[in-house]
Formats: C-alpha cells, sequence, structure tokens
C-alpha cells in the first residue's frame, strides 16, 4: 500500500530537501504552491536542517517561525480601550457555557474564547505563536529537549488574571491536574494525559515532563480547544468548578463576562486588566444566540443590526443574494472539516445500567460491515457538495483532510446503489415490499442532526438513496444549542448519541491532529467512549472500538519522526475509512461567516486551527 505521506508530492519534495537537491527555500514555496501551510513548511524545512546535523528527525520538534511572530493587529496601534463601543456576534447554535474544558461543541468555545486563553495559539498558516509566553519553545533557544521529552515555558511579568491576581506558572500545574482527574469528565483529558508532570519551578517557569517524547508536544497547550488555562485561586483548593465558573469563568482574555443567560445570550466587557493598555477596541460586545443560518447572515448583510454571523451553513445561491445587500460580505476559509454520517456502533434502543447506547452493546444492524458499507455507497457526496456547499468544499472520502501531508490517497467514495443493493442481499437482509427484513427484523434507522436548511436537505437526499435500497429511515431534528449541549441530563445530545446516525461537523485542530484523531481512539477499558461513567464526555462518541487504531493512536503520541508521523495518521484515516467506521461527506470549509463592512476582516485571521474569536482582543472597525 502506497502511503501520501512518504511517497506523494510533499514527501518526495521533503525527501528532495533533505538529500541536499533543493533549497530550504524553494522547499518551501514549493510546498505552500500544493497547498501545504507555510507554517507547516516551514516546521518540516527545520527538522530536515535538525536531521542532517544528527538531531531529531521530528518535523515537528522545533517548530520555526515565519516572519510573523504575533497575531494579527493592523490598525490598533493609536487606539484606546474601549473606544469602539458595542460589538454584535450572531451564533445561531446559543452557548450554553463558556468552560472549554468541559464544552463539546464549537457554540461553546466560542463563549470561552474572549475570556480564557491558552499558552500559544495558531495562525492560519499552522504557525504557532506564543500569548501567554515570553517565547515559543523549541531546541534552539534551548527550551525544548532536543529529544522531546520536556518543554519549559517561561511566563513574563504582568500577565493577571482579571480579578487582578497574578498569572504563574502554579496555574499551568492546576490546569494539567484539574484535566486528568477523570471525575472533572474533562474533554480533553487524552490530550493532557500524555504528561507525566508539570513542576513550577518558579513563578515564570513551567517546566512539563512527558510520559513519552512526543512529535506533538505542544498540542495541550496551544489553541482554544486544549490549551486554555484555568486559575488556580478561583477553585478555591476544590475540583469542583461548579456552575459559576462553567457560565462565567475567570480569564486573562480581553474581555469578562457581566451575563450569561445559556441558550440565548452572553454580555461582555473589556477587561480592564488585560495585558495591553490599549486593548480591547471594544468596550461590549454581545453574543446573541438562536435563529438559524440563513436569518444570521440576513442580520449581517441586509438589516446590518449585527457586525458578525458565524458558521453560515446556507446554500451559496442563497447567500451571495444576501450579499448584494451591500452591508457585508461572506468570508470563506478553506480547512479540515468534514461533514459526515457517525455510525452508532452500538445499540441506541437497549437499556443497560441505566444508559442507552452502552459500549458493550453492539448496534444490532451498524454492526455488519456489509450494511455500513452498504449505506457508504447510497450518499450521493457529489450532489451534497455542490447543490449545498458550492466551490472550494468538494465531497471526500476521508475523514482526516484539508492538508497534503496527511491525506489519504489510497481511499475512494463511490455512488453506486446497484451493488449496495448486492451487499445487503448477501448480508441477508431480503426485500419485503419496500422495506428489507432479516430474521423479522426492519432494516430501519433513526437519523439526527441540527435544525438547518441544508442539514435537513442532506437529510433528505440521505433518506431517498437510502430508501432505494430498502431502508427505512426516520429523521430527527434537534435544536442545535439541545444537540451539542453537553449536560449530562440531556438525552438529545451527541454525547449520548441515542440515535442510530448523527450528521455534523468537526475537523483537525491542528497542523498535527492528535486531539482530532482521539475521537476514534477508546482507551483503556473504553475510558474515552462516551458513557454514563463520564458524564458523557468521551470523546469517542460513536463507539467504535478497534484495537489496531488504538495501537496507532498511541504510536502516534509517542512519534518523533514525522514522516513516521505522517504515514501513521494515514493509516489511521484509512482504518476508519476502510471499516466505514462513519461516511465523510463534505470536506467543509474550516469557516464562513458574514462580517460587516464596518469590520476589518483581517483581524478576524479564521482558520482551521482556532476558533473564529480567538483573536478578538484585535478586532477593530475597517479603515
Amino acid at each position: 500500500m502506497e502511503h501520501h505521506g512518504s511517497t506523494g508530492p510533499f514527501g518526495r519534495l521533503y525527501a528532495s530537501l533533505k538529500a541536499g537537491e533543493i533549497s530550504r527555500r524553494q522547499f518551501i514555496e514549493r510546498s505552500t504552491a500544493l497547498g501545504v501551510g507555510a507554517g507547516v513548511a516551514i516546521f518540516c524545512a527545520n527538522a530536515a536542517q535538525v536531521a542532517a546535523s544528527g538531531g531529531s528527525r521530528n518535523g515537528w520538534a522545533v517548530y520555526a517561525q515565519n516572519k510573523a511572530t504575533t497575531a494579527p493587529d493592523a490598525g490598533t496601534e493609536n487606539q484606546k480601550r474601549g473606544e469602539g463601543g458595542e460589538l454584535k456576534l450572531l451564533q445561531w447554535q446559543a452557548p450554553t457555557l463558556a468552560s472549554p474544558h468541559i464544552a463539546n461543541g464549537d457554540k461553546d468555545y466560542l463563549a470561552g474564547a474572549l475570556v480564557v486563553e491558552p499558552l500559544m495559539h495558531f495562525l492560519p498558516d499552522g504557525t504557532i505563536i506564543p500569548n501567554l509566553i515570553k517565547e515559543v519553545p523549541s531546541v534552539d533557544n534551548g527550551l525544548l529537549a532536543k529529544d522531546l521529552s520536556t518543554v519549559t515555558y517561561t511566563i513574563p511579568d504582568g500577565i493577571t488574571w482579571s480579578d487582578g491576581q497574578p498569572f504563574t506558572a502554579k496555574d499551568v500545574v492546576f490546569t494539567w491536574k484539574w484535566i486528568t482527574t477523570p471525575s472533572n469528565a474533562s474533554v480533553t483529558f487524552a490530550v493532557w494525559d500524555v504528561i507525566k508532570e508539570i513542576t513550577a519551578k518558579d513563578d515564570h517557569t513551567a517546566v512539563v515532563t512527558f510520559k513519552d517524547p512526543s512529535a506533538t508536544w505542544f498540542v495541550p497547550f496551544t489553541g482554544g480547544t486544549n490549551g486554555p488555562i484555568y486559575p488556580a485561586h478561583a477553585f478555591k483548593g476544590t475540583d469542583d468548578p461548579g456552575k459559576a465558573f462553567a457560565t462565567k469563568p475567570l480569564g486573562t482574555g480581553p474581555f469578562v463576562i457581566d451575563t450569561f443567560t445559556p441558550g440565548d445570550q452572553v454580555v461582555y466587557s473589556a477587561n480592564e486588566k488585560y495585558r495591553e493598555p490599549n486593548k480591547p477596541y471594544f468596550a461590549k460586545v454581545i453574543i446573541k444566540g438562536g435563529g438559524d443560518a440563513a436569518s444570521a447572515a440576513r442580520a449581517v448583510m441586509e438589516t446590518g443590526e449585527f457586525d458578525y454571523a458565524w458558521n453560515l451553513q446556507v446554500e451559496p445561491d442563497i447567500l451571495k443574494q444576501m450579499e448584494a445587500g451591500g452591508k457585508g460580505k461572506i468570508v470563506t476559509v478553506q480547512g479540515t472539516s468534514v461533514e459526515r454520517l457517525n455510525l452508532n456502533h452500538s445499540d441506541p434502543n437497549k437499556e443497560v445500567d441505566g444508559q442507552r447506547s452502552e459500549m458493550h452493546t453492539p448496534n444490532p444492524i451498524l454492526s455488519d460491515l456489509k450494511v455500513r458499507q452498504a449505506l457508504n455507497l447510497a450518499v450521493q457526496r457529489d450532489v451534497i457538495a455542490t447543490e449545498l456547499y458550492g466551490p472550494g468544499q468538494p465531497a471526500t472520502a476521508n475523514i482526516l483532510t484539508g492538508l497534503e501531508s496527511f491525506t489519504s490517497k489510497n481511499t475512494k467514495w463511490e455512488y453506486n446503489l446497484d451493488q449496495a443493493n448486492k451487499l445487503l442481499d448477501e448480508a441477508g437482509w431480503k426485500m419485503e415490499g419496500d422495506v428489507r427484513k432479516k430474521d423479522g427484523q426492519e432494516l430501519a434507522f433513526n437519523y439526527a442532526t441540527t435544525i438547518n436548511q441544508v442539514r435537513q436537505k442532506t437529510q433528505a437526499i440521505v433518506k431517498q438513496a437510502f430508501s432505494k435500497i430498502g431502508c427505512k429511515v426516520t429523521l430527527i431534528q434537534i435544536d442545535a444549542g439541545v444537540f451539542f449541549d453537553t449536560s449530562p441530563g440531556n438525552e438529545q445530545n451527541t454525547g449520548h448519541f441515542y440515535w442510530d446516525i448523527g450528521m455534523y461537523t468537526n475537523g483537525a485542530g491542528s497542523p498535527i491532529p492528535t486531539s482530532f484523531m482521539v475521537g476514534w481512539y477508546s482507551g483503556k477499558n473504553g475510558a474515552n467512549i462516551s458513557q454514563k461513567s463520564n458524564q458523557w464526555q468521551g470523546q469517542n462518541v460513536i463507539r467504535w472500538q478497534n484495537a489496531d487504531f488504538d495501537a496507532l493512536y498511541e504510536q502516534l503520541i509517542k512519534e518523533t519522526d514525522m514522516e513516521k508521523a505522517s504515514e501513521t495518521l494515514i493509516k489511521m484515516n484509512d482504518l476508519i475509512i476502510n471499516d466505514v467506521a462513519l461516511i465523510p461527506e463534505v470536506n467543509r470549509a474550516a469557516t464562513t461567516y458574514a462580517l460587516s463592512n464596518k469590520i476589518n476582516n483581517d483581524n478576524v485571521a479564521g482558520s482551521s486551527f482556532e476558533y473564529d474569536y480567538w483573536n478578538i482582543a484585535n478586532w477593530t472597525k475597517a479603515q
């Protein structure tokens, strides 16, 4: 089997660089021409230099910085804090909490991004920049061990929490301990569990020791999904965050939460203790939830009532018509997100020990590979992609896609109802009227997703095709605020996954997407599978269990060689796809949003690797 990570265009370029056949500059130029992010290309170029000198061969260990080493901040030089007045943001999926390490949906990560921050951020090209530290660790500056076993973070003077207490290395230690305490049911447990110890050498120095050397040393500390740091003093000696912290976290970010009405609205004011005295530009931010994607787009581009509208999963022709209103524009950033059909490998209809979809109770229909293969052949991805998503958002056969270095060339998708019917015949499902049956059981599924016009049209396309192969499909539409709400008592959320099929999107949030691939990792005794025992916060919501995949994941988080890590990622993707653990549909944009013409889009800096509000400290009005 050919693995694209070593023999594809990017792999061949990397081999030429290591062999001295092309220069570092030529490698970076040609890599970016292939669609590889500049940060990743620079990353790998630096790795080749280290390998040539006899050091680590890891392409990600010494993440070189490009010319941009800070967040985009055009036009902020002479501004005053708060002089911009009110900024109004519209999220049709309303936040329900703002504490990232217990969140399980973008709506909540977005709400927390204004307040709680990571040590480092990703720029759109994948480059890492410092945020709450002086500089990004590297082998060259002595902060990253050459064998990747330890990393040191240095905290500058002058950073405080919004209550005025100093931000110190002890907060980094606390965050690690809190996340890796099982009773806290943190959604980032597996990402931080690679750490053996964090020591506060002093208030300004945090030394991290890993259980095993790893190319992904930066992942727990970077970006809005995994990296936010919690204040040790706010927990008052207890690990229990309480309801107060969940909806009103204490942070170092540019804003503080004044009021939070879950499922409706969050009101923020400028953090007067923020480390940059002329920021943020806006005195007040309102995140308003509810409605739908189309009405959100209209509120920016036609009525001008809002400044920004998030995640516009709206048909492209409709967006173009709205843009003609002249008050705003549509911004689409290509990325790694994949709209897909998640298949439930457990039984959502049988209750065991007070829960359905119990991980040891196989789905009576979807546990059959031939059934899954038949469904895979009955999804019209090209129609869904072309009619409902538009240019730059193609149909895909992969769950890991969007970056050339880890996109598999070993897979393909096909729409073939004849072959799908043949597979179901072979599996013993016989047509009785319009629906197939086997041993008296109908070939019937519940298929759930959020309330959204594009998703409902996707459901209709899929249901029609499934009916042609003898499947009975019951469509379920759930309000997004409920669907992505992580409350343990909410049986309609993605964590419980009490349906046969669920449809939504997410994607790789890092150039080395360990925190994305953990979504299919079972963990020891199924610890990472979403279950009652972990308050349905396990990342593996589809309950797919594959020992080979688990072994590859455990290999990946210990890998120190760039090429081998790329090959491992492709193997992991191929295991998921070949076993039809899920059915990818469309490689969606990383983000599609509407922005008022009054706001400077350059400083929004949307990407695959961060949530849209990550740089809101630098948002300003257009010149």
